[in-house]
């Protein structure tokens, strides 16, 4: 400024007498005097340490939350307004094979989505980014070495200060374990079922009420009542004798309170009014 040469916005900092620092904006304008001969320099500036001590506090809360985001132990992922990637955590790393630098900027469903799910998905992020977020949306990825993981998803709208949407945050959690556990559960339900309908002995069951719920093919064979025919029928009302209701539904009771009972003759008629005799273990469920 001396030199002629001014400089506008820099930012100053002072001590104070109590030895505080402050912080000015300054604008360095050069004196000269009626010759045109530089006298000196004038500063005209503004206290800008407020405005200082709130960017500081903001640039710590971003760190804070971006060091939250690294490291958290959930996927997050994030897109822009055109759908793709510009958010993606350590984790999502971790379970997708994908390092961060790979996909930001990537278009999330054309590039990461199995293909029967791209609509859907898509449809999820569309609806976030016109401000209507979804929770719980199970978010399947195809991972760098080929295989699929499941993710379960909220999909929630980012906004800036002044309220636009510029984007969709995702927190999420990986689920495949809890996925392949429940098909194996529903698998193995699955042989169970098979294995009491095809079974070469009569099998049946009922629920705390006695009704029956479990009636196998065998046992519509022996008594001639189909599966349709029985279920929600009291048992013991409808298809046992007056003289022995009272011990059956004895047995079945000792059962349904945790008391089994093995090798008990149980005394049925079929639907021609004929009488078999069945050999029966009561078992609790």
């Amino acid at each position: 400024a001396l030199h002629g040469q001014q400089t506008d916005n820099y930012q100053l900092p002072l001590f104070t007498k109590d030895g505080d620092r402050v912080e000015v904006l300054l604008n360095a304008t050069t004196r000269v005097d009626a010759a045109g001969t530089i006298v000196g320099v004038v500063g005209v500036g503004q206290d800008i340490s407020a405005r200082k001590n709130a960017e500081t506090r903001v640039s710590m809360l971003a760190a804070d939350l971006r060091l939250l985001i690294d490291s958290a132990n959930a996927p997050i992922i994030g897109i822009d307004a055109f759908g793709c990637v510009n958010e993606w955590n350590n984790k999502a790393a971790e379970i997708t094979g994908y390092a961060k630098d790979e996909v930001v900027g990537c278009y999330l469903v054309r590039d990461f989505i199995i293909d029967e799910y791209k609509t859907a998905v898509n449809g999820v992020l569309h609806k976030a980014l016109e401000g209507s977020e979804t929770d719980n949306f199970e978010f399947p990825f195809v991972t760098k070495s080929g295989e699929r993981v499941e993710i379960l998803l909220n999909a929630t709208t980012r906004r800036d200060t002044t309220g636009k949407v510029f984007g969709v945050v995702g927190v999420g959690q990986d689920i495949t374990e809890l996925k392949r556990g429940q098909a194996e559960l529903t698998r193995v339900a699955n042989d169970l079922q098979l294995l009491i309908e095809t079974a070469n002995a009569p099998i049946f069951g009922i629920n705390a009420e006695g009704r029956v719920n479990e009636w196998n093919r065998k046992m519509a064979a022996i008594t001639g009542f189909s599966k349709d025919e029985v279920f929600g029928k009291d048992l013991v009302d409808e298809y046992i004798s007056d003289e022995f209701r009272e011990s059956v539904r004895q047995v079945l009771d000792d059962a349904l309170h945790g008391q089994q009972t093995d090798n008990y003759q149980l005394p049925l008629f079929t639907k021609d009014g004929d009488r078999v005799e069945v050999l029966l273990n009561a078992t609790t469920r």
